[in-house]
């Protein structure tokens, strides 16, 4: 067909494809409007509203879609010039309708059909049978929002007009994030039974990362636990703090590009195995370190975080914490712990108020032993643990290893795994790390913000900046009004009161860590490269009411996927921290 014959034969057709362009456009805006009703639903487990909801959803898709398979529709598509497009268009609406019906629909069954509340432990048991159930719906999900984010990804927005160019690129990142956490669902949902007991018994190493002495994958490991499971039944039957377990020497192998970068106190110091962000590494490390002191076998190991315990305090309510072994907390400590008061207390307080580290390190393990007492004996609902453990891995407060290598090679892939290299870390990602230099609890006090800059190039690389802002919000007296135990006394050098940080950038892999600035003012920086990705590292050290601004610059960055960033978890929300990326307006 000729350029001139298909115009004609278009501007024929232009009534009839403007009327379906119209509904098409009705449609699909109409089912956009009901998904934040349909989360909330799916968030809250109520199947039966949810189904309502969803129904109506593919209702508005379907017509879409049908709209869109319009004989004169089809025919459109093949125009030279325009055609490009209505076919974007039509595959646009066959990805809402697959997702509406494909996906979401068979989730909804999941979760009317599934008892959520036999996910709550009964005499510290888990029942494994319904999650072992809802397995396939989950998988079958999450390969149908692949694929129909794969197919949208094969189309060349530059041959669209700007009316269907930009629905396009929001689809294809809302069906990006969908897919990324459906994908986590799936992978984790196949190893999950296995991982908690129903081919044997299984031994977790906890680590509760005190976020008041920041490291890499969230802060210092200050108190452990083991956790063991057996098809389901959950007990603890063991706990040590990090101070108890001293300094090994000779110390554990350490891998040569991790020593290059954080040396070998990694292997060292269980309270330094997690100065490297990968999460596998610092597994592997607290497990040799825990079966060279005390023996056994671990299976795998879990990091959290104190704000990991306030979400769980959240789904079980308030707990009783005196007393807490051999501890009887001052009156100035709260005797109940609350979702609210879990992380000043266990991140603040307890510095104020107990003098020695022993009395510390015995009320955060205390603390730690009675919430886990409390989760295992069904205080807390299967839906609000659910929520709860959702959310910390959303945070990225939550990751998981283990020395099974079926269970390792799904772990592997998904953001729980932690991995700063390998199938869970593609496209263009960057990583903000955090170590502390100070040696003191000092962190509790530090605001901090990250974000990426994108930079204009003019090039076929991309160039980014990664922004990173920092203030010490401690008291201007804090060298004489904290006591030892939180400002460090300067036994490591920092003046008390002040903060020293290690500040850790990583690029997406193939691409170069090019300058670092502080201030404005260009600064010397470490050069490494882990794996295949640029790593830069600058330090910072703040007096009390000091901020710095930090930038590291990366080039050359091969990948044009949307960018995605990893920061260490603080104190703070994360929503305060990560600021969304500053996009160039480039000519």
């Amino acid at each position: 067909m000729t350029l001139g014959a298909a115009l004609v034969l278009l501007a024929a057709a232009g009534g009839w494809l403007a009327s379906k362009a119209n509904q098409i456009n009705t449609e699909l805006r109409a089912a956009e409007s009901l998904v934040p009703t349909f989360t909330a639903e799916m968030l809250s487990y109520d199947g039966s509203s949810a189904r309502l909801t969803i129904d109506q959803i593919a209702v508005h898709t379907g017509s879409a879609r049908t709209a869109a398979n319009d004989p004169v529709w089809k025919l459109a598509t093949g125009v030279p010039l325009l055609g490009n497009n209505f076919a974007a268009v039509r595959e646009l609406t066959v990805a809402a309708d697959e997702v509406a019906n494909s996906s979401a629909k068979p989730l909804v069954n999941v979760v009317s059909s599934l008892d959520l509340e036999h996910l709550t432990p009964t005499n510290g048991k888990l029942d494994l049978e319904p999650l072992e159930a809802a397995s396939p719906t989950i998988v079958s999900a999450a390969t149908t929002v692949e694929l129909s984010h794969s197919r949208l990804l094969t189309l060349d927005p530059g041959n669209l007009v700007a009316e269907v160019a930009q629905p396009l690129a929001e689809t294809i990142d809302r069906l990006e994030t969908l897919s990324t956490g459906l994908n986590t669902a799936s992978q984790v949902s196949r190893i999950l039974p296995s991982m908690m007991g129903s081919n044997g018994t299984r031994d977790y190493l906890v680590l509760v990362q005190n976020n008041a002495e920041i490291r890499a994958s969230g802060g210092l490991p200050g108190a452990l636990a083991v956790i063991r499971v057996n098809n389901g039944t959950i007990e603890l039957v063991g706990q040590a703090s990090g101070s108890e377990m001293g300094r090994f020497e000779p110390h554990l192998d350490v891998d040569e590009a991790q020593a290059a970068i954080y040396s070998t106190r990694v292997g060292t110091f269980i309270s330094d195995v997690n100065l490297t962000p990968d999460f596998p590494t610092t597994a592997k490390l607290a497990k040799g370190m825990w079966e060279r002191r005390y023996g056994g076998s671990i299976d795998g190991v879990v990091g959290i975080d104190p704000v990991v315990l306030a979400h769980i305090l959240e789904a079980s309510g308030p707990i009783d914490i005196a007393p807490s072994g051999n501890v009887q907390p001052p009156s100035s400590l709260p005797s109940v712990l609350t979702s609210k008061n879990v992380v000043k207390t266990l991140l603040s307080e307890v510095y104020l108020n107990l003098s020695s580290n022993e009395l510390q390190d015995a009320y955060f393990m205390g603390a730690s032993h009675k919430i886990f007492e409390s989760l295992a004996s069904g205080h807390a609902s299967g839906p609000a643990v659910l929520k709860a453990l959702t959310l910390s891995y959303e945070e990225n407060r939550v990751h998981l290893w283990s020395d099974h290598q079926q269970d390792q090679s799904v772990l592997r892939t998904t953001e729980l795994g932690g991995s700063t290299s390998g199938p869970s870390v593609g496209g263009a990602s960057f990583g903000v790390y955090f170590n502390d230099g100070t040696g003191a609890k000092m962190d509790f006090y530090m605001r901090r913000t990250v974000q990426l800059v994108e930079v204009c190039t003019y090039s076929g690389y991309a160039e980014y900046k990664v922004r990173v802002n920092t203030a010490n919000a401690a008291p201007a007296d804090a060298a004489r009004s904290l006591p030892t135990s939180v400002t460090g006394d300067g036994r490591y050098g920092t003046p008390p009161g002040s903060v020293q940080t290690n500040v850790v950038f990583y690029g997406p892999a193939m691409s170069y860590v090019d300058a670092a600035t502080a201030d404005g003012r260009k600064v010397e920086f470490g050069s490494h490269i882990d794996g295949n990705r640029p790593v830069g590292t600058v330090t910072t050290r703040l007096a009390p009411g000091e901020s710095s601004t930090v930038e590291m610059s990366f080039v050359k960055v091969v990948q044009h996927s949307t960018p995605t960033l990893s920061v260490t978890p603080t104190v703070q929300d994360v929503n305060d921290v990560t600021l969304t990326t500053e996009n160039a307006q480039c000519r």
